[in-house]
């Protein structure tokens, strides 16, 4: 796989730091009460996001989790419809009943995130079924974390998708924790990506480094295009905050939260690109103020629209 092109990479870098910029708001308006229910946010991963979806087109499917804010972002949700929809208002691309753990957008291909865990992995697959039996070119990827892999319906999923060869890649964020729970106690194996072989299939595991995130996805992408069927990606990452907005973290030793504040993949590759001049401090500086403008814009423009109707509850269901 060549390395990304200088505007490639600036771009992938503007996605990081808009995720890590928006996720920063929204726990700031969370917090003020403006958002219902519970915020999941990525900060400290937001590596993976912005590096695999580079990949994707607007065609291609993803499927999401509880902590899915950056993946409807890098797969490019515009940043209006988005606040809106978490701000549970009517100009949200799901009228504002999907929030913040369920966000989608069939136009743009995000099969929703989801609420349950591991609960997306066979929406995944079988959105990958249909595009191999229409003959489609379009791959799926469905992002996931390492407590998922626990779930009797990942190796459901795995299985029937290395069996029927779907266009599809697993993405493993493995942050640490599942919830409350350190992966130490929960897993009795290093890595995730060592389920891959029971299911013969390639298992990788890679650094919190976008680079490297995306030789890798351009590689499973590319195989999944030509009918070689799954891979699993396992990205090492660790989560800044708790499991979620609120949550102290009274059960995590604080030198853990300082190893993954200390390990940034935007600082480091914000240092990359300014040492490599790809691009200098005061475009960097120009960078963050046309974002801050813009997630400004959509938090005034989720606030200015109007709540669903009523009558709208039960339209668009189909279960």
């Amino acid at each position: 796989m060549t390395p990304p092109a200088k505007k490639k990479m600036i771009a992938i870098y503007r996605t990081m730091l808009k995720i890590r910029m928006v996720e920063e708001k929204l726990m700031e308006v969370f917090a003020d009460g403006e958002i219902p229910g519970f915020i999941h946010v990525c900060i400290g991963q937001e590596a993976a996001p912005a590096a695999v979806c580079s990949h994707l087109k607007n065609t291609d499917y993803i499927a999401s989790t509880h902590r899915g804010h950056g993946h409807a972002l890098a797969k490019g949700m515009d940043l209006k419809p988005f606040m809106a929809e978490l701000f549970g208002r009517r100009n949200g691309p799901r009228r504002g009943r999907s929030g913040s753990m369920h966000l989608a957008d069939k136009d743009l291909g995000i099969l929703g995130a989801n609420g349950i865990v591991v609960g997306g992995l066979p929406i995944a697959n079988g959105a990958a079924l249909a595009s191999k039996h229409q003959k489609q070119d379009r791959v799926t990827v469905c992002f996931f974390g390492e407590g998922a892999s626990n779930e009797g319906t990942f190796h459901e999923a795995l299985n029937i998708s290395a069996v029927m060869g779907l266009p599809i890649i697993f993405v493993c964020e493995n942050n640490g924790w599942a919830e409350f729970t350190p992966q130490k106690v929960h897993l009795p194996i290093g890595d995730v990506a060592e389920r891959a072989n029971a299911y013969n299939i390639p298992g990788i595991v890679l650094p919190n480094d976008c680079l490297e995130i995306y030789t890798a996805a351009g590689r499973a992408v590319q195989s999944a295009r030509k009918g070689r069927g799954p891979t699993l990606l396992e990205v090492k990452s660790m989560r800044w905050h708790g499991h979620f907005v609120g949550d102290a973290q009274k059960y995590r030793p604080a030198q853990d939260i300082e190893e993954a504040m200390k390990f940034d993949c935007i600082a480091g590759f914000e240092d990359k690109l300014l040492n490599d001049k790809i691009f200098s401090h005061s475009q960097a500086r120009k960078m963050r103020q046309s974002i801050q403008n813009e997630i400004e814009s959509a938090v005034e423009f989720a606030r200015q629209s109007p709540f669903p109707e009523a009558s709208e509850l039960m339209s668009e269901l189909y279960a």
